[in-house]
């Protein structure tokens, strides 16, 4: 057994396991690991853990020490040289007339390195550009082309879900995608709705591709001959997700029908005739099984057949009565004379006090005097 931890570098998603030498490190906590390159400044992402030997085979390396302030300062003033470095970078490549795209410059932790990550379509000659720029900055300079999926990592964004992008945030590798899984899962193939920020097809399209080939192995496929509990019929389209189908039926085949494909029998998958095929009788209709919720402590349910729902008990352990509809009265005709029966109304109002003057017409107060919420009482 052997004590590791995992840490994640500034402007990386991928985790590297590291030998803590003796320190107990928690999560979120700053060090400064020893790597190839010399030292660097990194995030722990996961604590001290025990892994077996033979989980780690090549040698680790080791973690100096807990970042302190004057580390902290130390990576500040290397980001805001990595500013200005980018901005020298990009005025270099226009001088030399260099047909690249400069994406980011990453500065070392000890100062001593430069690195020019850039896009270009094809081979780009810049020896003649690293002599200049290593004349400008007197360290050791190092160019790496990378491809378009590594630009939109490094630069970030988010997806047409409105999240980040997920290169951004977890994935540590870039997943092998082609157009054949937009096809299985039915989405459309227009490249402006599968395509993700760099231009290439979404890597999401790879997460849920095992359901829908797990799924389509169990379906039935289109043109399939089946029989339902409606009788025999083609299937015309297949939803993977609601397990479903729609079908043609041989008695109806104007009008499509939706199908489980519980309560259908596949007799033919895929297209061919029906010669020698035995129909079948149709099955029966699918019916989903709902449990039953069990009773509270102390008491039990009863069944009112009346209204087939299950009544609680009350109190006293007996179920409740039928709720009995309040009789109502039939309501009183208008009178056809409206305008008559409106003036008796309102001088009797009056008369109670109920805002008439006894001319017929209701007095409102003014809605500075009403007592609505939010407006003053006078």
């Amino acid at each position: 057994m052997r004590e590791v931890i995992s840490v994640r570098f500034p402007n990386g998603s991928r985790n590297y396991d590291f030998d803590p030498c003796g320190l107990r490190l928690r999560i979120g906590q700053e060090v400064i690991v020893e790597t190839t390159q010399g030292l660097e400044f990194a995030i722990c992402t996961r604590g001290n853990r025990a892994v077996q030997e033979g989980d780690e085979v090549r040698t680790l390396s080791e973690v100096i020490r807990i970042a302190t302030d004057e580390d902290r300062r130390i990576l500040a003033w290397n980001r805001a040289r990595e500013r200005d470095a980018f901005r020298i970078g990009e005025e270099r490549i226009a001088a030399h007339g260099l047909e690249m795209k400069l994406v980011r410059v990453s500065i070392s932790f000890e100062g001593n390195k430069l690195i020019f990550f850039f896009t270009a379509d094809g081979r780009v000659d810049f020896r003649a550009l690293v002599r200049d720029l290593a004349s400008v900055f007197h360290s050791r300079i190092e160019l790496r082309q990378i491809g378009v999926r590594d630009e939109a990592r490094m630069i970030g964004g988010l997806g047409i879900c409105g999240r980040p992008l997920c290169c951004c945030q977890f994935l540590t590798n870039f997943l092998p995608v082609s157009i054949k899984m937009a096809k299985t899962q039915n989405l459309s193939l227009n490249p402006t709705k599968i395509s993700g920020a760099c231009g290439r097809l979404m890597c999401c399209l790879k997460y849920e591709q095992f359901a829908y080939e797990e799924a389509a192995r169990r379906l039935p496929k289109a043109e399939s001959f089946v029989q339902t509990p409606d009788g025999p019929g083609n299937v015309k389209s297949v939803d993977l997700l609601r397990e479903t189908v729609r079908v043609s039926l041989d008695s109806d085949p104007d009008h499509l029908k939706t199908y489980r494909c519980a309560e259908i029998l596949l007799l033919r998958n895929g297209k061919g005739n029906r010669n020698g095929i035995d129909v079948p009788p149709p099955p029966p209709r699918y019916v989903e099984e709902r449990k039953e919720e069990p009773p509270l402590p102390g008491e039990d349910w009863t069944w009112a057949p009346e209204t087939e729902t299950r009544v609680r008990p009350n109190r006293k352990g007996k179920a409740p009565e039928p709720r009995k509809e309040p009789k109502r009265e039939p309501r009183q005709a208008f009178p056809k004379d409206k305008d008559e029966a409106w003036t008796k109304a309102a001088k009797a109002s009056s008369e109670r006090g109920g805002g008439g003057d006894g001319d017929g017409k209701r007095r409102r107060k003014p809605w500075y005097k009403s007592n609505r919420k939010g407006r003053p009482n006078r």
